[in-house]
């Protein structure tokens, strides 16, 4: 259960990231999803985790797989959202990249030499989401509904990650979804001031700030 702890540092110098305090977030980058986006990479803040992607260290020179790879491999945990997974436009094409990533974290899980080295993760879907006909081999799992709104996507991360073994003390959902909009505004100076190329460090520390405002976070946890 969670429990009293210190999991990060942000603040003037280089963000430190600990894998037993690192989440991997597979999700959508797109614009109409940009919401849910932010409200997990806040919900994770909050529950005292730093949240990572293929996106945090901005090197044109190293491939996209090898950056997923090194964020994934450097976090215990990872939050993989199924929902873009349909066909969509003029040639009813789906998004296959959170697939594809998330059976590198079920290789990461199973390939660890000891539990310590062992990868834990969350698959979210929407409600009445048909994952099992294309990804029949995760039948045997339980991936978590939600029907897309921040709402049930709070709750629903937040209630997987307090439960994780290195959870420290967390807020409620009803807390975080009502500092949610003070992230959404943080969110938009930053695009406007950096021309929607947000450096990941930056949101992170905005997230944080906010989640210091609202009251979230111990002083001493950042």
């Amino acid at each position: 259960m969670s429990r009293p702890g210190t999991r990060y540092h942000v603040g003037l110098g280089p963000l430190a990231f600990r894998r037993e305090a690192s989440v991997f977030v597979n999700c959508p980058f797109d614009l109409g999803y940009r919401p849910v986006f932010d409200a997990i990479v806040f919900a994770t803040l909050c529950c005292g985790f730093l949240p990572r992607c293929a996106v945090e260290t901005g090197t044109a020179a190293q491939s996209r797989m090898d950056r997923i790879l090194a964020a994934m491999q450097g976090s215990k945990y990872s939050i993989h959202d199924l929902s873009r997974c349909r066909g969509e436009g003029d040639m009813n094409l789906a998004r296959f990249n959170m697939p594809l990533e998330l059976g590198m974290a079920m290789s990461q899980r199973f390939s660890g030499k000891t539990k310590k080295d062992g990868h834990d993760w969350l698959v979210l879907v929407p409600r009445g989401h048909s994952y099992k006909r294309f990804l029949s081999d995760l039948a045997g799992y339980d991936p978590m509904e939600y029907d897309g709104s921040l709402d049930t996507v709070v709750p629903t991360v937040m209630a997987w990650l307090a439960t994780r073994p290195d959870a420290v003390e967390t807020p409620t959902p009803k807390a975080v979804l009502a500092a949610v909009p003070g992230f959404a505004s943080a969110r938009e100076e930053l695009c406007s001031a950096w021309c929607d190329q947000v450096p990941w460090p930056d949101l992170l520390t905005a997230g944080m700030q906010i989640a210091r405002n609202y009251g979230l976070v111990p002083e001493g946890r950042t």
